[in-house]
């Protein structure tokens, strides 16, 4: 199923059933209007790919997908229908999960503990250790996770290997739709790499993927559809295959109007 959607800069783009969509979303913080007005769709099985300058409003309308803020005006919904969510347990209960940029691991414990934190399995009241680490190791090989083994502690693990188990944690409790900000950072090109194929394998698993990245030949490479921010507001809208980085970076400088 296909549906038009509105480019904020004219036209429409045409794209996959949208799972999650901001309509008309603002936000302010005291005098500072962060959202203004706000349109963006994320579809179910794309990888779709939020960009902008720093201060742009990416990552406050990232904490309103995932309940860290709510939207002063407009409205947020999933299939089709409005929600609100009052806390992040929230939308993570509705399938929303989000790989944030200091990965939110544990250190001193093991990559099965790490998998299981606060969700953890119990048995007769008590935890079910062993459960855990078998349901661990088929998360992990279900996504061809590189990791020694589940018994290993994060601290360990090297910059990739980390970023894996935050993907694989996300990806693993019956999540829909997988907010990853900037995942490959602070990773080698090596370790760059098969992160990259892991968020292939979520997209080709019918995951929605929401990309928050500076990489703009990663955004190109990897995503099938672009919005662009630009001081609090979505300025554009593009399917990946139609546009050209030169065009995404114009439209984010403002050198393209939007």
């Amino acid at each position: 199923m296909t549906s038009l959607e509105k480019d904020p800069a004219g036209g429409t783009t045409t794209a996959t059933r949208p799972i999650l969509e901001a309509r008309n979303v603002s936000l302010s913080f005291g005098s500072v209007r962060a959202l203004r007005d706000v349109d963006v769709t994320v579809a179910a099985g794309e990888i779709t790919a939020l960009v902008g300058d720093n201060g742009a409003g990416k990552s406050t309308l990232v904490r309103c997908f995932s309940g860290v803020h709510k939207p002063q005006a407009g409205e947020i919904l999933l299939d089709g229908e409005p929600v609100s969510f009052s806390t992040p347990e929230a939308a993570r209960a509705a399938g929303i999960e989000t790989v944030h940029q200091n990965l939110a691991l544990v250190e001193d414990l093991t990559v099965w503990q790490n998998l299981f934190l606060n969700r953890e399995l119990t048995r007769f009241g008590m935890l079910d250790r062993k459960r855990m680490r078998t349901e661990a190791q088929k998360m992990v090989a279900e996504l061809a996770v590189n990791v020694p083994e589940v018994t290993a502690r994060v601290r360990r693990l090297s910059g990739g290997q980390r970023q894996a188990v935050s993907i694989c944690r996300a990806a693993g409790f019956s999540s829909r739709l997988v907010i990853m900000d900037e995942p490959t950072a602070a990773l080698g090109v090596q370790e760059t790499a098969r992160v990259e194929q892991l968020i292939l394998k979520l997209r080709d698993e019918g995951h929605a993927v929401l990309l928050i990245s500076h990489n703009f030949d990663q955004v190109m490479r990897l995503s099938q559809q672009v919005w662009v921010m630009r001081a609090g507001r979505c300025v554009a809208g593009r399917r990946t295959d139609a546009t050209t980085g030169q065009e995404i970076v114009g439209l984010i400088t403002g050198a393209i109007p939007g």
